[in-house]
């Protein structure tokens, strides 16, 4: 048997053997990944964005032209500016019309699930239900309300007819308000189970001390809701708002598949404008790319504007967070 030498020197030796090298090959598989699929595209739109690359022959080669086409977008005379920024107006209206009811709803549920004094059962159940829709694909909501709400005939129209509610068949999409409301509703029924969940999760993290506290004094859920629950989620609230005015901005397969824009250009949103200019004729690369890079900065902009608003003021750090 080989014994393991004692001496003093070879002990120093053993310790100080490091591994700190072996943590670089773990982080290596991120830095490759984003530096091929992340920063890359970004600085390819970038340089797309200031060329005249206008179709799929020249996107490799094509010259610099400058500003020209960011100077294009913001020129309001022109009908691509017009179309660009219209959707970006729709898209807000669209966004603002589903994170509303969306966030409201999450808050209430959140609070009805956490509360102990209200033991309500089978919420394993209704947590599953609420989520679910998060889980479908989009393409699938969207092709399943095209159908429901076809015309002229499609079940929500004959179901209408039948009950006596009109005796002629509702065009849906073809009204501003009704597109828009469904597209928005879609929005709000897939993601407010995620919401609630996230919200769920930032009011399981407040330190049940301080909801004990509240109980003995004699609060109410809600006196306890508004004065201990929602100023202590504040962080929760605010990622919850950053990453739905992301996915609203970015918002693409739902008003793709169901209206393609229409009716007229009401349902237009900035994700599908740029899709649009890109890869449908003509395919004007570089404006889709000027335009990806303004809604990139418009997202930044409004991120840190929400950020300043929801910033603790106070100076002191909230107590009664777990950590």
């Amino acid at each position: 048997m080989q014994k393991v030498s004692t001496e003093p020197g070879v002990l120093r030796k053993r310790k100080s053997i490091s591994y700190d090298k072996y943590g670089y090959f773990f982080v290596a598989p991120f830095f490759i990944v984003f530096l091929i699929f992340q920063l890359y595209p970004i600085y390819f739109t970038f340089r797309t964005s200031i060329s005249d690359a206008m179709g799929w022959e020249n996107v490799l080669k094509n010259n610099i032209i400058g500003f020209q086409n960011y100077a294009t977008l913001f020129d309001f005379s022109t009908e691509v500016s017009k179309l660009f920024w219209e959707s970006i107006g729709n898209t807000i209206i669209i966004w603002l019309w589903n994170f509303i009811p969306q966030i409201g709803m999450a808050l209430m549920l959140a609070s009805w699930f956490t509360d102990s004094r209200m033991r309500l059962r089978f919420q394993g159940g209704f947590k599953v239900m609420i989520f679910m829709p998060n889980i479908i694909t989009a393409a699938t909501i969207a092709m399943l309300f095209a159908s429901l709400f076809a015309d002229p005939i499609g079940p929500v129209n004959t179901l209408m007819q039948q009950m006596g509610f009109t005796h002629e068949f509702q065009r849906f999409f073809r009204d501003t308000g009704t597109a828009r409301g469904l597209i928005s509703f879609i929005q709000w029924w897939m993601w407010y189970g995620n919401t609630m969940i996230i919200m769920i999760a930032g009011i399981l993290g407040i330190n049940p001390a301080l909801f004990e506290a509240a109980l003995v004094d004699g609060c109410s859920s809600r006196q306890t809701f508004w004065k201990i629950t929602l100023p202590l989620i504040k962080p929760i609230l605010l990622y919850n708002l950053v990453t739905s005015l992301v996915g609203g901005f970015t918002m693409f397969d739902i008003p793709h598949l169901m209206t393609r824009g229409q009716p007229g250009t009401t349902t237009q949103t900035v994700a599908r404008f740029i899709y649009e200019k890109g890869f449908e004729t003509p395919n004007n690369f570089s404006i889709s790319s000027a335009a990806s890079l303004i809604l990139f900065v418009i997202i930044v902009i409004c991120s840190l504007i929400l950020s300043a608003i929801m910033k603790d003021r106070s100076g002191k750090k909230v107590k009664g967070v777990r950590k």
